[in-house]
């Protein structure tokens, strides 16, 4: 049966190609690839030849649809971005959706991908993580964003191009907080680099170093300890019998309200229950 491969390639190193990648390449009729000149390098490296179809972010609407009426006919397509999974900040997701709606049969063959690299690269907390791809250019676009992330305790990553790299760190300082971070750069390339420390001295070692190459910055999620302080700002300067009226005031109860400020003063509900007699 006819089928469309989403098949991952090297994000660097030609060797991080897998054998059933190659054999895939090898057997099917054609290729679609984001850029036909650099899966050209590719195919010619493993001595593969076979044609190219152009399939981009600017075509991949149409495309698609032209893609999996190939697959119909009987074609077996392997679909290739630049470097790494498709689908993944890569065309590859709008095909994957319209095959799903049409039942066109598809397979996606697992590879190399840079944020997961990164992430365990990086030190952080590999347990939860949020990947949020490229942010937006303009502030108005990218400050919602990062304020919905902001109080996550996720490690959050990004991809970055050189030439934004350093606005870039500059946002998410003034955004986040001088948070652990870790800056990979070039991943599995000849000049693979990795950068760790807070925002701070990262942002210093790149003014004083000119950013070359493609970038995946994972940061430190909020921590527990950041959470617990802010919440305690909020009632260090009340009295109990403030902090219980300031809860009944968000419409819980009584009851409700005592439970809740023992808890958060690390005091029992029977001595809290003495300064709501009154209320």
């Amino acid at each position: 049966m006819s089928k469309l491969y989403l098949v991952p390639t090297p994000i660097g190193n030609l060797k991080d190609i897998t054998l059933r990648s190659l054999e895939v390449l090898k057997e099917c009729d054609m290729v679609a690839a984001e850029d036909t000149r650099q899966s050209l390098k590719l195919l010619n490296h493993f001595e593969i030849k076979k044609p190219l179809i152009s399939y981009h972010k600017y075509n991949e609407q149409g495309k698609s649809e032209d893609l999996i009426e190939k697959v119909k006919d009987g074609k077996n397509i392997a679909l290739v971005t630049d470097a790494g999974m498709p689908g993944i900040s890569d065309p590859g997701s709008v095909i994957v959706q319209k095959c799903i709606e049409q039942g066109v049969d598809f397979e996606v063959l697992p590879g190399a991908t840079a944020f997961a690299t990164a992430l365990v690269y990086s030190g952080l907390d590999t347990t939860k993580f949020l990947f949020k791809g490229f942010l937006p250019r303009e502030n108005k676009e990218r400050r919602p964003i990062i304020e919905d992330l902001k109080d996550r305790t996720e490690t959050l990553i990004f991809y970055e191009a050189p030439h934004r790299l350093l606005d870039t760190l500059s946002f998410l300082k003034e955004n986040l907080g001088n948070r652990k971070v870790s800056i990979c750069r070039e991943l599995t390339k000849l000049h693979e680099e990795i950068v760790r420390g807070n925002l701070d001295e990262v942002l210093n070692h790149f003014i004083e170093n000119k950013p070359r190459g493609e970038f995946v910055l994972v940061i430190s999620g909020k921590s527990l300890d950041e959470i617990e302080q802010e919440k305690k700002s909020l009632w260090e300067d009340m009295t109990i019998e403030q902090h219980i009226l300031k809860l009944i005031d968000t419409g819980i109860s009584k009851k409700e309200a005592i439970k809740i400020v023992a808890k958060e003063r690390g005091l029992s509900k029977s001595e809290v229950y003495k300064f709501s007699i009154n209320i």
